[in-house]
């Protein structure tokens, strides 16, 4: 009989966006683990299945950078969602508001029959509320460009922190392979 070099692997498995499906893969590479499948989901995510060696070495250090990058990467995340989540919400409501002007224009006009008032002041209300959905989305680029302006250097640094991060978890890898 043969002698076999068995490995013991420990397995894992991570949803995520389908966006961040690189990303995702790079980090947990740094970190010795192996994808071994990608299986897509109904909702625009991807399933990773995940292996690594159970003997691997500095596997504690590994898993604790492992965690340390996560959380960075959920925060950026975060991040990137709140320089539009204000903006979204302004928009939102702003373009409930603009929709009511323009109804209210076309009430104007349709309820008071034969006044020549109220068909031109139903007219003028109702472009008032065209020109407001219309500016909103002028005035929703402007808050977010804003938001992302002010937000960018903290992005960035937390960005770097990862990549710091992940060039650590390789080192480790490496060290064991000298």
């Amino acid at each position: 009989m043969q002698d076999k070099d068995f490995v013991a692997y420990e397995y894992a498995t991570k949803t995520v966006k389908a966006k961040d499906q690189t990303r995702v893969t790079d980090l947990y590479e740094s970190f010795g683990w192996e994808v071994t499948a990608l299986t897509p989901t109904l909702l625009d995510s991807v399933t990773l299945s995940l292996k690594r060696d159970r003997k691997i070495r500095h596997r504690q250090e590994l898993n604790k950078c492992e965690r340390q990058a996560e959380a960075l990467l959920e925060t950026i995340g975060r991040q990137k969602d709140a320089t539009t989540m204000g903006a979204k919400i302004f928009s939102y409501l702003f373009g409930i508001f603009a929709a009511l002007v323009l109804g209210g224009g076309m009430c104007l006009v349709m309820l008071i029959e034969n006044s020549v008032p109220a068909l031109v002041g139903g007219i003028a209300v109702g472009l008032i509320g065209i020109a407001l959905c219309g500016v909103n989305y002028f005035i929703y680029k402007k808050m977010a460009e804003k938001k992302t302006r002010k937000l960018l250097p903290v992005i960035d640094e937390n960005e770097e922190k990862l990549a710091n991060l992940l060039e650590k978890g390789n080192d480790l890898l490496r060290a064991d392979l000298i």
